[in-house]
């Protein structure tokens, strides 16, 4: 199992290389131990850690491979393999979604989400936080990746968040990093930034280390046709704002204004391009 934090701790940082290593070496390690929860552990890891290295089609084998060979085995008297094949399914339908196919993603969601009925609550078993809400905020995130922000407003309806196991706040955080995103895409800033700042409160660390958040503050930071206080400190949190940042960010903002008064014209929408949902792992 040492091998499995160790191999987690170092996709989160992006040593995925390193982090496969670890994965692999928890695998022979619960192949020994003949333990079918630490191989599903152990097979989640090496997925997490392929991506991070950027094998998506070597990830996508490995979690389709080992979720299927778990499903086999899956029955409401074992959580744990339960939840181990719902999480491969979760991530291989990332996958999908991230390579703009979008049947394949809702098929494998649509798996795991029957999977639930073994379980039938929220939970935490394996450490995988599978469950109803865990899967329909993959559902979310999969919709994200595929550009498409109305189907994550409309899935979000869906969610509450409080139903999660205590101390699963990234899976929380996460959701509301989606909505943020779509909220952006759907030129809602100011739900945007609420957004942001209901993730950073249930995770602090989100907006310094998540290259989507960090991302879509400097977004938002760019086009702003007036200084928005909460989210100059909010990047100045992040370390996107280093000094003075109300100042330095009504500076920006009072230059682009005097160059848009000077063309006597808002700034066209072909210069604001959208932000680009890049693929994460899914913890």
């Amino acid at each position: 199992m040492v091998y499995g934090v160790a191999a987690k701790l170092l996709t989160k940082v992006g040593e995925g290389h390193l982090a496969w290593l670890a994965a692999d070496r928890a695998t022979h390690a619960a192949m020994a131990a003949d333990s079918v929860t630490a191989q599903g552990v152990a097979a989640y890891q090496v997925v997490c850690a392929l991506l991070e290295d950027e094998q998506v089609d070597q990830a996508e084998r490995a979690a389709i491979n080992s979720a299927e060979r778990l499903t086999g085995q899956a029955a409401s008297d074992a959580p744990d393999t339960v939840s181990l094949a719902g999480a491969l399914w979760l991530i291989a339908g990332v996958i999908a979604a991230r390579k703009s196919d979008r049947s394949a993603a809702v098929d494998r969601l649509n798996t795991a989400e029957r999977l639930t009925g073994l379980i039938g609550h929220d939970a935490n078993h394996a450490w995988t936080a599978f469950g109803p809400t865990n899967v329909r905020i993959h559902r979310a995130s999969c919709f994200a990746e595929l550009g498409d922000p109305y189907a994550v407003l409309g899935v979000a309806t869906e969610v509450d968040v409080n139903a999660l196991p205590e101390g699963l706040n990234g899976r929380r955080s996460r959701m509301h990093l989606d909505l943020a995103w779509a909220q952006t895409q759907a030129r809602n800033d100011m739900e945007a930034i609420l957004h942001l700042q209901q993730a950073e409160q249930v995770a602090p660390e989100v907006l310094r280390y998540d290259r989507i958040a960090r991302g879509l503050v400097r977004e938002l930071l760019r086009r702003a046709r007036r200084p928005r206080p909460a989210l100059n400190l909010m990047a100045t949190r992040a370390g996107i704002l280093r000094d003075r940042p109300h100042s330095l960010h009504c500076d920006v903002w009072c230059s682009a204004r005097q160059q848009d008064r000077r063309r006597h014209s808002r700034i066209p929408e072909s210069r604001l391009a959208p932000v680009r949902h890049p693929y994460r792992r899914l913890p």
